[in-house]
């Protein structure tokens, strides 16, 4: 029998890349339909970072989606008492409000995205809440079936396998 947290940075990593793939798919899309054309999250990563540049944004929203993110949910999900996936939404918003306070104006977007659309921070907030349940979702899925190592889970709640 390994020990309880014994390989939850790796799962982290990995639920971090499936929920940053999953937001990066709808960040597609949402440029693809033109839907609030001037919430461009990754441009504005970007320019928090000083570049101008999409394949900066991109590549600091992979990075940070998957290794930090991902690294640091592990040590959340240790932390808080709900399932998997409530603690995923938890962190993703915890995630937003980081954005809406230090990124946002940091890229010269005003704290909450005020230069933005008016809808910027929902916008946000529900890609934040999808990569949280998705970051969560994956995590316990993929946490070892021994119910002795998470004692604080709520039965029969998905996505926990048991």
């Amino acid at each position: 029998m390994s020990a309880p947290h014994s390989g939850s940075i790796g799962r982290g990593i990995l639920a971090g890349l499936t929920a940053t793939v999953a937001v990066s798919l709808l960040i597609l899309l949402q440029q693809a339909l033109r839907f609030m054309p001037d919430v461009n999250l990754v441009m504005t990563l970007a320019r928090a970072l000083g570049h101008r540049s999409a394949m900066a944004g991109w590549t600091a929203h992979l990075a940070i989606g998957v290794l930090a993110w991902g690294t640091l949910f592990a040590w959340f999900d240790r932390h808080v008492s709900f399932p998997h996936w409530v603690n995923g939404l938890l962190f993703g918003s915890v995630v937003w409000l980081g954005v809406m306070l230090v990124i946002m104006p940091a890229a010269g977007q005003g704290l909450f995205g005020a230069r933005l659309a008016f809808g910027a921070p929902t916008v946000a907030l529900f890609l934040h809440w999808v990569y949280g349940a998705v970051l969560g979702g994956v995590y316990g899925w993929l946490q070892p079936p021994d119910r002795e190592s998470v004692p604080h889970r709520w039965q029969g709640m998905w996505p926990y396998r048991g």
